[in-house]
C-alpha cells in the first residue's frame, strides 16, 4: 500500500492530490476484473498512473507547472531529498521520469499514455535526470563543505572562523 501511495505522490507532486489519485486509482482497479490475482498489484499501479494523468494533465508544450513545493502545500515532515528532487520537477518531466525510470514503462508506452512523441519522453527524462543529478551533486558538495568547516572550526589553532550553514540561515 505504501508503494502505491508513493507512486501517487511522485506523480501528482502534492499530498492532497496524491490522496485523491490513490483512492481513485484503487477504485478504478477494483472496478476492473483482473484475470489473475498476481496482476492486481500491477493493475493498481497502472490505474494510479492513468488517474494521475487524468488529474494533472501533464503537457510537453510550455510546461511551466510550478514545482509542488511552490504550491504552498506545507507538510508536517519534510520529504527525503530524493523524493523532494522528483517532486520539484515540472509535471511532464516528473511523469516521464517516474513512468520510464521508476515504473519501467517503455518510451513508446509513456508516449501513448502522455499523448506525446517518444522523443519528447526521452528529452523530458534526460532533463529530469540532469536536474536530479545536479541536486544530488550540490547536496554532496554542501556535506563536504560542512565537514570542512567543522574541521576548521574545531581546530583551536586556526585563526579562521567559519559559521555552519544553520547559524547563517538562522541569523538571516
Amino acid at each position: 500500500m505504501d508503494r502505491l501511495y508513493l507512486l501517487s505522490f511522485l506523480l501528482t507532486g502534492d499530498r492532497a492530490t496524491a490522496e485523491k489519485c490513490f483512492v481513485g486509482g484503487l477504485r478504478m482497479s477494483k472496478e476492473s476484473t483482473p484475470v489473475f490475482k498476481e496482476w492486481a498489484q500491477s493493475w493498481a499501479r497502472r490505474a494510479i498512473i492513468l488517474n494521475a494523468i487524468r488529474m494533472i494533465r501533464p503537457r510537453t508544450i510550455d510546461d511551466n507547472t510550478p514545482p509542488a513545493t511552490d504550491r504552498g502545500q506545507g507538510h508536517a515532515m519534510p520529504d527525503p531529498a530524493e523524493i523532494a528532487d522528483i517532486v520539484e520537477l515540472s509535471a511532464f518531466e516528473r511523469f516521464a521520469f517516474v513512468m520510464s525510470v521508476l515504473e519501467r514503462y517503455s518510451d513508446q508506452e509513456c508516449s501513448l499514455l502522455l499523448g506525446c512523441t517518444r522523443r519528447e519522453v526521452t528529452a523530458a527524462r534526460t532533463r529530469a535526470l540532469q536536474q536530479i543529478g545536479s541536486s544530488a551533486e550540490l547536496r554532496h558538495k554542501l556535506v563536504i563543505m560542512g565537514a570542512d568547516q567543522k574541521v576548521l572550526r574545531d581546530n583551536a589553532g586556526s585563526g579562521l572562523r567559519f559559521e555552519p550553514f544553520s547559524h547563517v540561515a538562522a541569523s538571516a
